[in-house]
């Protein structure tokens, strides 16, 4: 683990991070992700275009992260070597930078709330900021549907896979997981413009993304209906093309009983997705269900971890 740091101190400083993310949420003005973005919009610009796209975007990909990366090991060896604690500040702001945990439940609850006072126009609104595809004319299962399965998907994406990450590598860890996932958020695309140039995005985010998204679908199936859930996601993920959300979003619609997939529109395409979950359709009061379950399982790695960590311990000093 980074700087030498033990399972039992990463726990505690993870803990740290969870609960400065969750008492202060995210950042209104100049977040550090929103910076990238541009940097990233820029970098891609500039690169994607001619020949080898491919190698343009392995290049791409390289110049975005892997500085900021080394960038945040050195710093936390500089001031680890001035003082520890300072160390330990860098890796609770890195992980609660790179954390979305209580970002998930400030945009998606609004959306169950405008659903609630039937105020279709609102919650279509809400819905368009979190989601690629069209809520022009969507109605309350539409919306219910979507911000559930965003919920669901950013569980992984937003939260466990950057605690994860955090638990292997630090504040870097985490740093290095949201900046690829970001990547493959923007460039990730199968389309004339990023199908080869963004390949090593998904790539990349693919394998970084692949133990935590099956650990986030085998927790949803624990906390939820495990039998429907387990069910779901063995028949049912393999039928998406993403090798990480189709285990996360079975299991979750699985685990909490709903069915959800099927039909989206796309940039003015209806798309038949495939099947996700079983039982009934979404509704307003299923968004916060699928926040719960979120909720739930962060409180589940945490003891599951600190538990780990004092066993661990114990073994050590036997």
């Amino acid at each position: 683990m980074l700087s030498g740091l033990g399972l039992s101190l990463l726990v505690v400083l993870m803990v740290c991070g969870i609960a400065v993310d969750f008492l202060i949420g995210e950042v209104r003005r100049w977040h550090p992700l929103s910076g990238f973005g541009t940097f990233a919009s820029a970098i891609e610009r500039w690169l994607n275009g001619g020949a080898l796209r491919y190698g343009r975007g392995v290049l791409a990909w390289s110049l975005a992260v892997l500085p900021l990366v080394a960038f945040a090991i050195w710093g936390i060896d500089y001031v680890s070597g001035l003082n520890f604690l300072f160390g330990a500040a860098l890796h609770i702001l890195l992980l609660y930078f790179a954390l979305g945990l209580r970002s998930l439940r400030d945009h998606m609850l609004p959306i169950a709330c405008a659903l609630a006072q039937s105020d279709l126009p609102r919650a279509r609104l809400l819905t368009s900021r979190i989601v690629t595809r069209n809520t022009r004319n969507a109605n309350e299962t539409d919306l219910a549907k979507a911000a559930v399965e965003s919920m669901l998907e950013n569980g992984n994406d937003a939260v466990f896979g950057t605690l994860f990450w955090f638990v292997v590598a630090g504040g870097p860890g985490a740093l290095l997981f949201r900046l690829a996932n970001t990547l493959d958020a923007m460039w990730g695309y199968r389309n004339e413009r990023f199908h080869a140039f963004g390949c090593a995005a998904a790539r990349i985010d693919d394998v970084l993304n692949w133990i935590p998204a099956r650990l986030t679908a085998l927790s949803y199936a624990v906390l939820g209906d495990t039998r429907c859930a387990s069910l779901c996601w063995k028949t049912q993920a393999p039928a998406w093309s993403s090798p990480n959300a189709g285990p996360v979003m079975a299991a979750g619609a699985g685990a909490l009983g709903l069915a959800l997939g099927g039909s989206a529109e796309y940039d003015g395409v209806i798309e038949q997705r495939p099947p996700l979950g079983m039982g009934r359709n979404a509704s307003a009061a299923d968004i916060s269900r699928a926040w719960h379950l979120v909720a739930k399982t962060t409180l589940l790695w945490t003891i599951a971890l600190a538990l780990l960590a004092f066993l661990s311990e114990r073994v050590m000093h036997a």
